[in-house]
């Protein structure tokens, strides 16, 4: 489907991150969530997680630039037969991202059925 447009994609990472227990959301630690319409190296990515996950902080991480996931929304919306698909992307690729903040990796995602 054609991209939708920023701002009601934008609307939908937000709606998939209220989805988060509040729990998790608490424990999100040094992170921003940002969109993007494309990765630039890799332009089928529908999102990405960089930083150092939570299992990888030891006692001298500080002071560190926030981690950053990335949500695109050009990728996203093309692999998408209409919105309803994307709202559903949009949240397993949000909770897939947030997961490797807290240093699941992708193998273990994928058997949770979140790959």
């Amino acid at each position: 489907m054609r991209p939708l447009p920023a701002a009601r994609f934008e609307e939908l990472v937000a709606d998939a991150l209220d989805e988060v227990p509040a729990e998790l959301m608490a424990l999100l630690d040094n992170v921003v969530v940002l969109v993007e319409d494309r990765n630039p190296d890799e332009p089928d990515l529908l999102g990405l997680y960089e930083g150092f996950a939570l299992t990888e902080r030891g006692w001298d991480y500080g002071g560190a630039l926030p981690d950053r996931i990335m949500i695109y929304r050009v990728a996203i919306c093309e692999m998408c037969e209409d919105e309803d698909e994307v709202v559903e992307e949009v949240t397993v690729t949000v909770v897939h991202e947030i997961a490797h903040h807290f240093g699941i990796d992708e193998d273990r995602l994928h058997a949770l059925g979140w790959g």
